[in-house]
């Protein structure tokens, strides 16, 4: 059978050694093949949920039958065959992943543009949005198929932002032993705010923290040498915000958010709609701020001048900020550190001519900056 000849197969790798497989095409050709079988798996787990073989062992469902004979968690099992049933569907992402070309994380993200206001237009643009799945990293392709449905069905998102709004909470009581747990829920908008503003303390207290034991040790320090772990400096982030808020006095001016429009009209010409760290949002969801927050508009436009000049050696300012807007995150392909923890790094290097603009800088965190730089990085 074949099942036989697959566990013969995976026996004979598991027999051998795995670092014989670590180089990059192996890894790679590797995670191929589990998508594909994972594929597989997933499309005869539809055909056992519409065949009803469940049935005659008193399961309520494929999915109670999963959760108890192949001991998956309940909603692993739910969301195996859901995503099976969508597949009958979705041609061009059935065939993507049988073919290794992308992941269940992808087939998920299409199959959520499903709903009967999107139907039609899914099925016209289903074989562009899996091109798009086909080639794009993960969270790129995930704005990409929010901008498809806001396209699709603008009113429906806005419906959806609405909803999601609603869901908003916050839960903090003390425990039995005196420790406080809690739980926060928060919108995109909000979720920014009180984020961002946790991550510029957080990350304060961890340059303090740094600096202090570089001085204490004579030398750079590594993580474990600070006597904090992450959580726990967040942990005190977060007292910090409230310590402020009850210093802050009662009449003193209330901060606005301040909201970045990102436009790009030559490449875009659409309906583009997002916050800084790359949250897609709908348009109408921006509207309880507007009577207090800030408008910060830049154009990415060659010629266009912002602050610095052409011949300054550091990109500062307007300029910086344009270039952290643009690129959100380090340009590096395989670094995700946002924006405003990187440096602004010149193309075409300064030493050689290149220009403090825009069009010639990009966002590479530390370590890909002293990378590209011929810098080794610092042993952290």
């Amino acid at each position: 059978m074949d099942l036989d000849v697959l566990a013969e197969a995976i026996d004979r790798l598991s027999g051998s050694d795995p670092s014989a497989y670590a180089d990059t095409e192996s890894i790679e050709h590797l995670f191929r093949q589990l998508a594909r079988l994972d594929a597989f798996v997933t499309e005869a787990t539809a055909a056992f949920d519409v065949a009803g073989n469940w049935v005659p062992d008193g399961a309520r469902s494929a999915t109670a039958w999963l959760t108890t004979r192949c001991r998956l968690p309940k909603p692993v099992a739910r969301r195996m065959t859901r995503r099976g049933r969508l597949l009958r569907h979705l041609p061009h992402c059935r065939e993507a992943w049988a073919d290794g070309d992308i992941t269940a994380a992808q087939v998920d993200v299409i199959a959520g543009l499903r709903r009967d206001s999107t139907e039609e237009i899914l099925a016209r643009d289903e074989e562009i949005l899996v091109s798009h799945a086909r080639t794009l990293p993960y969270q790129t392709f995930v704005r990409t198929a929010a901008y498809w449905m806001q396209l699709a069905d603008p009113d429906g998102v806005e419906d959806d932002d609405e909803e999601r709004r609603a869901r908003r909470d916050v839960y903090l009581d003390r425990s039995f032993g005196g420790m406080w747990l809690g739980k926060i829920t928060l919108d995109p908008i909000s979720g920014a705010i009180v984020g961002g503003e946790l991550d510029r303390i957080e990350r304060a207290m961890f340059e303090a923290e740094w600096a202090e034991a570089r001085a204490t040790l004579g030398r750079d320090p590594t993580v474990a040498d600070l006597v904090r772990t992450p959580g726990q400096r967040r942990a005190d982030a977060l007292v910090e915000m409230a310590t402020r808020s009850q210093m802050a006095p009662g009449d003193a001016r209330r901060p606005g958010p301040l909201f970045s429009v990102i436009i790009d009209y030559e490449a875009l010409r659409g309906r583009v709609c997002e916050l800084a760290d790359g949250t897609v949002v709908a348009p109408g969801s921006l509207l309880p701020w507007l009577d207090e927050a800030y408008l910060e508009r830049v154009v990415f436009a060659p010629g266009r001048r912002a602050e610095v000049s052409q011949t300054a050696r550091l990109f500062t300012g307007a300029t910086r900020r344009a270039i952290e807007l643009r690129d959100r995150e380090c340009t590096h392909p395989y670094c995700d550190v946002e924006a405003a923890l990187c440096e602004a790094d010149h193309i075409v290097p300064f030493e050689l001519g290149g220009l403090t603009i825009e069009e010639n800088g990009r966002m590479l965190c530390g370590f890909h900056n002293r990378q590209r730089n011929g810098r080794a990085p610092p042993d952290r």
